[in-house]
């Protein structure tokens, strides 16, 4: 009897109050569940086939699972890969078909972390995926090409989701302080702080939020200072496959983007420390060689995939040292983002501009009715001109050219920057005696 009185007086966590009871209600993601986009449509008809969530922490997965479930009228199952196993998989799925069998009712089976089950286990759902046994939906942190087996990436459509915003988690504590019945008692910098450690990560503020309301006397307002000391006290133990991962990593992150080598050499410690996998830090940080370092320092992914290999030769410990050689390297070269900017300029051009065809003086003509149509006539062969430059035109015909690249003054990428620069203008010279 006490202890059915004590559960019942246990509050609810205050993220978990929070949860969106429809989609509508769900912030940030308007892109994917929008009332126009593909999984809102998809919803909206009725006819929901298995998908892939792909996104960071905190951003919706599991509420918006659920909430489809429950639109489309489908039982709602969950699991994690974490902590399910061959067993598990199977009592699903027998339940699944007696379920249809005997009440005519789909099965929405959610699985979240979906890329921790190994290739074996993945193959397993590709029959009940088939027969429509299940709607799976599975959630992922990671990319699913890398991640998914590609029989189960074929049978899955695959839909990317956002980090939060400032104005979303604005959102999130307006509602927080709606169901709390009071402000946040934080001044202004601290709410902006508060909005920026939260790294795109809905659950974190809120849970933030909470541990605020918590640890505040009456009238009291915390500044910044004083939310640093809260997030210290309430430091999550870390868990490779939880919060505790996601902090590490964001922190090894900013502090090798913030060239703050002791900082990163100390946040790589910890993690490999709690047991952390290597590589995993290794592709991480191969990744950050190609955005955040880039052409500034071309010899940072050399770096990276050398410092890989040598740990794939060596494994731990002795291959530890390669890790840390790599994050003291790329937390002291120069920075660009120059190329990341430019590749998304690009994609968005490529989107907009369709199917436009490349200039015909540029196309191979090995056909006689390709040269009659005009393809390769006029092209003009860059290393025979002067100066090795044409300065023809590779942009379709009909598109304005456009600059997508704007290396930085810094680090080898200064020496991009001047062959840009000259191009450019030796482009310009030979346009204008073309007239």
């Amino acid at each position: 009897m006490e202890e059915t009185l004590f559960s019942s007086q246990v509050k609810r966590p205050l993220a978990d109050r929070l949860r969106p009871q429809t989609l509508a209600e769900v912030v940030g993601q308007d892109q994917v569940i929008g009332d126009n986009a593909p999984l809102g449509r998809m919803v909206k008809s009725g006819k929901v086939t298995s998908f892939i969530l792909w996104g960071p922490p905190g951003c919706g997965k599991t509420t918006i699972a659920r909430l489809i479930a429950e639109h489309t009228n489908l039982y709602f199952e969950q699991i994690s890969a974490v902590f399910s196993g061959v067993a598990d998989l199977k009592r699903v799925f027998q339940y699944a078909q007696d379920r249809r069998a005997t009440q005519g009712k789909g099965t929405l089976l959610f699985v979240d972390e979906i890329h921790r089950f190994n290739k074996s286990q993945q193959d397993g759902f590709l029959p009940y995926v088939e027969d429509v046994t299940i709607i799976l939906v599975g959630a992922t942190t990671e990319n699913p090409s890398f991640e998914l087996n590609a029989a189960l990436l074929s049978r899955c459509q695959v839909f990317v989701l956002n980090r939060l915003n400032e104005p979303e988690f604005e959102i999130l504590l307006e509602r927080a302080e709606k169901e709390v019945g009071r402000k946040l008692p934080v001044d202004a910098e601290a709410r902006a702080f508060i909005k920026t450690i939260a790294d795109g990560d809905g659950r974190y503020i809120l849970n933030l939020a909470e541990s605020i309301w918590n640890y505040a006397q009456p009238g009291e307002v915390f500044d910044k200072d004083s939310i640093i000391k809260i997030i210290c006290s309430r430091a999550p133990v870390y868990d490779k496959g939880r919060d505790g991962h996601y902090n590490l990593i964001s922190a090894v992150h900013k502090s090798l983007r913030g060239s703050d080598v002791d900082a990163a050499l100390y946040w790589v410690a910890r993690m490999i420390e709690s047991g952390e996998d290597p590589k995993y830090l290794l592709r991480r940080m191969t990744r950050f060689a190609v955005e955040d370092v880039s052409l500034a320092d071309p010899n940072a992914v050399v770096q990276a995939i050398a410092c890989w290999d040598l740990y794939d030769r060596l494994g731990s410990p002795e291959g530890d040292l390669a890790v840390f050689q790599l994050a003291a390297y790329l937390a002291t070269a120069p920075k660009s983002v120059g190329v990341y900017k430019a590749m998304y300029a690009a994609k968005d051009a490529a989107r907009r501009t369709g199917s436009l065809m490349p200039p015909k003086n540029i196309l191979n003509a090995p056909t006689k009715l390709m040269k009659n149509l005009g393809y390769g006539e006029g092209y003009e062969y860059d290393p025979d001109c002067e100066d090795g430059f044409s300065g023809a035109n590779y942009f379709p015909d009909g598109m304005k050219r456009a600059k997508f690249y704007y290396p930085v003054d810094r680090g080898f990428e200064r020496e991009v920057k001047k062959r840009v620069e000259y191009f450019e203008k030796l482009r310009a010279e030979k346009q204008k005696k073309r007239g």
